[in-house]
């Protein structure tokens, strides 16, 4: 492009500003296929991906869409929307900027349709429902560029699948639609290059200068963190001395539950009346807008969230950022450090908080990785087959369609780049009839081949359907809580359907940092009022329960092969010194496990650092296999590091329970008569079209999608169990909460080589698990034994023993 009309250059210099060297470099690449621009937060990123925009649109020659701007978060687009007006409206530039996401009225979508602005901002969903239409090619006529925001947070989900396969569907449309992406943190820039470009077209990629180092250090405080836990209650004196030391602070925590404790403990505290505030994706939009735009204001000092603010939203005053409990995966808490200081050059400041005393150590690891500059992520496999099957439905929706085009063009998205065409026509033929054991119900017939080839909607009226349900993010079935006497019941949140479930009149839980009680349900909803309890029952939500990455848990174990901890705090040192005194310390390349008795009870720990997932999943699998072999398990509990199982034998030979075959041979079992594959079944037949999250415009409760799923899942099983709604499970079931590729990752670490020590006493790093909560007991022979000795006993004590 060269030189910047004089208006934008002018702009720069009546602000005292410079035109950062990659927002220039972005102009000079307006012209390429696909551009990826990697720059630190602050650094002016959006901008730059908007600069050849606005200099292409700056003479006011273009009719109709020029560029589309897709965002991962609604908040977002309105972010960026409020942030780029203003320089358009100072160079009084002749373009008109809107946004389009599930809060937009009806009547804008209608007139964006027939008369679209310049620059659209929008999220998957909406572009996806866009490519829908019947005159999406008139629409988007006039498209020349795509910008994806936060493209590294798109790809790690079924969300960025979406999107890719519509940009596909957007290039076929406009054959010289551009693509940039923008992202801050990228731990394989040429992984996330691979998918925004057209396969198999090149990506050129940029890489911003990254800026001073953050400031990043582990909380200091007086009392020492507890063996086990999540909550950090002991922290709070010293986190409220640094929020009053700063102007604006996010409080991070990996789970809502988590955050509404510490929100309420916080507030408990909070002497000095300071303005806190708590946003999360469980409380009602209205009071998320509400702090928002009391973040913008600048009115609040310290903000208690979760994943809803890790993205990039500009909050204005944000200069420290605390994480409390381990980040679990270093690119999420690089991400997060990113939200202090949105200056150019200037060093974010970011704080741990280590949750309990394992989480010092692995604090410390994530320290030295983000000094190192090494980020962590697992590479995704191929794409979802469940979003492929819903892209030929919105395909359908579209207008009649040739299967071999649309396979061209699926196969242009980097991540279906490698699609067999036998994949793809059993997609086609799932969207066609529903399946073999399916086919007879009208109700799945949904597509029909016509004389000329081409496929098409069998009833023009099931579009309505199929758009009504578009979208990839699964909804955890949550009812809406409440006031009961605010006029008109004031909104509060959602809770989760399990959770309202166990609630009974007079109970009292946390939502919105406020303590409700339970008064009853009404029409699926459930009504509360406000009490002022400080011990209340904690709600807790689903959010997301993170797992330790691969990269950081072999950090960890680097850690524990040094000869001593100098960078640990003194009480954590003497903790593992103590652990290598006892028993020995888990090392990278074998597998530890501690036999011991403890209160009556035999007890075995796995150090398998799989994450809590897969830990989890271990646990499952090594008590089924111990029944199997007659020992006698009686329950275990998981973190990210090991899994503590305790029965009533001792455990001899390890091997013979972690042979990968049986334990797959396990897991297949275990699924099959397990409520898993039946929630990952919903999940992704949902997806697919085969479950209607709504219908004729209202959603389906929980429990009415559950119901009619299980007796899909049922009849499929039955009737035809190589469906491939149930290939896709059986797939999908051992990634998630499953995680069985930790296992076998695992396996293959340690190949075998076992350290087994029998002691005589628990062990200082088995402790903290006796400690933990979400203990599983397992239900066997071990509880038919313990019932006949207790038996046996009362009989003894009668004096009729052995009669």
């Amino acid at each position: 492009m060269g030189r910047l009309p004089d208006v934008i250059e002018s702009w720069f210099r009546s602000r005292g500003w410079q035109i950062h060297p990659h927002q220039r470099a972005m102009a000079d690449r307006a012209d390429a296929p696909a551009t990826l621009l990697i720059a630190p937060t602050g650094g002016g990123k959006t901008m730059a991906g908007f600069l050849p925009t606005l200099a292409e649109l700056a003479d006011g020659s273009h009719q109709g869409l020029h560029t589309l701007y897709v965002s991962p978060l609604k908040a977002l687009a309105a972010d960026i929307k409020r942030n780029l007006r203003a320089p358009v409206d100072e160079m009084g530039l002749p373009i008109r900027i809107e946004d389009r996401t599930g809060d937009t009225p009806a009547s804008r979508k209608k007139r964006q349709r027939a008369d679209p602005p310049h620059i659209l901002l929008t999220t998957p969903e909406s572009l996806a429902l866009l490519t829908s239409y019947e005159d999406a090619p008139r629409m988007f006529a006039g498209l020349r560029r795509v910008v994806v925001d936060e493209i590294h947070a798109l790809s790690e989900s079924k969300r960025g699948d979406q999107l890719f396969l519509a940009l596909a569907r957007l290039q076929t449309l406009c054959p010289g639609l551009r693509r940039v992406g923008l992202s801050a943190t990228v731990e394989d820039p040429q992984a996330i290059a691979h998918l925004l470009a057209r396969h198999p077209d090149p990506c050129d990629i940029l890489l911003a200068d990254p800026g001073p180092a953050p400031d990043i250090s582990m909380l200091q405080t007086e009392e020492y963190p507890p063996w086990a836990g999540g909550g950090a209650a002991y922290a709070i004196p010293a986190v409220l001395e640094q929020v009053k030391r700063h102007r604006t602070s996010l409080i991070f925590h990996n789970t809502r539950a988590q955050a509404e404790i510490f929100f309420h403990n916080l507030w408990l505290a909070n002497e000095d009346g300071l303005p806190i505030g708590i946003h999360h994706g469980s409380l009602d939009r209205e009071q998320r807008q509400r702090v928002e735009a009391a973040m913008v204001r600048g009115e609040l000092r310290a903000i208690v969230c979760t994943g809803t603010l890790d993205l990039g939203i500009d909050w204005g005053d944000v200069d420290l950022i605390i994480q409390v409990g381990a980040p679990k995966n270093v690119k999420r808490l690089v991400q997060r450090i990113g939200r202090a200081n949105h200056r150019y050059n200037a060093p974010s400041k970011a704080i741990l908080v280590p949750a309990n005393r394992f989480e010092v150590v692995e604090c410390v690891a994530a320290l030295d990785a983000v000094k190192a500059g090494a980020l962590d992520g697992a590479p995704r496999g191929p794409g979802p087959r469940d979003v492929l099957c819903q892209h030929i439905l919105i395909a359908a929706c579209a207008g009649p369609f040739e299967a071999d085009a649309l396979f061209a063009e699926m196969t242009s998205a980097g991540a279906y780049a490698a699609l067999p065409r036998a994949e793809f026509d059993a997609c086609l033929d799932f969207c066609a009839t529903g399946g073999y054991a399916l086919a007879a119900y009208d109700r799945w017939q949904r597509l029909l081949q016509r004389p000329d080839g081409r496929w098409q909607l069998r009833d023009p009226r099931a579009a309505q359907r199929i758009r009504m349900n578009i979208g990839t993010i699964q909804d955890t079935d949550t009812l809406q809580v409440r006031l009961r006497r605010s006029r008109g019941g004031k909104p509060l949140g959602e809770i989760e359907e399990g959770f309202a479930a166990s609630l009974t009149p007079g109970d009292t839980f946390l939502i919105g940092g406020q303590i409700v009680r339970y008064e009853g349900l009404r029409e699926m909803t459930v009504e509360v009022t406000r009490r002022a309890d400080k011990k209340p029952k904690i709600a807790t939500f689903m959010g997301t329960k993170f797992a330790t990455s691969t990269q950081l848990s072999a950090r960890i174990l680097d850690m524990f092969a040094q000869d001593s901890w100098p960078g640990l705090p003194r009480h954590t040192a003497e903790w593992l010194t103590l652990q290598r005194e006892v028993s020995r310390l888990p090392r990278r390349g074998r597998l530890l496990i501690e036999s011991f008795p403890h209160d009556g009870r035999e007890h075995t720990c796995v150090y398998g650092f799989a994450g809590r997932n897969a830990q989890q999943t271990l646990g499952l699998l090594l008590t089924k296999r111990m029944e199997e072999i007659g020992l006698h398990p009686l329950g275990f509990v998981a973190t990210d590091y090991a899994t503590l199982i305790w029965g009533l034998d001792q455990l001899t030979d390890p091997a013979p329970l972690f042979d990968i075959e049986a334990l797959k041979d396990g897991l297949d079992r275990w699924l099959a008569g397990n409520a898993v594959m039946k929630r990952t079944f919903k999940a992704s037949a949902t997806i697919a079209g085969l479950i209607d999250r709504k219908i004729a415009g209202q959603r389906r409760t929980g429990r009415q999608a559950t119901f009619s799923s299980d007796i899909l899942y049922d009849t499929l099983v039955k009737y035809d169990p190589d469906h491939l709604m149930l290939r896709i499970t059986r797939q999908e079931a051992q990634t998630g909460l499953v995680d069985f590729g930790r296992i076998e990752e695992m396996a293959a670490r340690v190949q075998g080589r076992i350290d087994h020590l029998r002691l005589s006493r628990v062990t200082p790093l088995a402790a903290p698990l006796l400690l933990e909560v979400g203990k599983v007991p397992v239900q066997g022979a071990a509880e038919e034994r313990l019932l006949r000795e207790e038996a046996d006993r009362l009989l003894e004590t009668a004096g009729i023993a052995g009669t």
